[in-house]
């Protein structure tokens, strides 16, 4: 079974939209900060990672909103990853903490351009052999 890398977060007051509720573009930061952690994680920053000439791209993100989060509730944002041809596809969900329920689900499809051009990018395999 793949390793999953899980981060807990919470939900701030100015992420909420006029219903109260967690603005639904949010989750798309919950979901990039999830996988940043999870590079450095893996002992790369963004940073770094770009210095390298290495610049991972979000190709296509599908999100499927389940259940609001709201202000103030804690959530573990978690991501199992896999190898498609030269795309890196993060499976990524959200879980309100207090009762486990499923908020939201994505897959993110990651290229990697390096030093301006596609690439395979055989680079994070090694980094990633434990998750893939």
């Amino acid at each position: 079974m793949k390793k999953v890398f899980e981060i807990e977060m919470r939900v701030r007051d100015y992420e909420l939209d006029s219903q109260g509720i967690v603005n639904n573009a949010n989750y798309l930061h919950y979901f990039e900060n999830t996988r940043h952690e999870f590079m450095i994680s893996l002992g790369m920053t963004f940073k770094e990672s770009q210095a390298l000439g290495i610049n991972p791209v979000v190709n296509r993100a599908t999100l499927h909103y389940k259940t609001p989060l709201t202000g103030g509730d804690l959530f573990l944002s978690s991501l199992t990853v896999e190898r498609k041809g030269v795309k890196i596809i993060f499976h990524q969900t959200i879980h309100r903490k207090s009762d486990s329920a499923l908020c939201c689900k994505a897959q993110i499809d990651v290229a990697l351009l390096i030093n301006g051009g596609l690439s395979r990018g055989d680079y994070f395999d090694e980094m990633m052999k434990e998750y893939l």
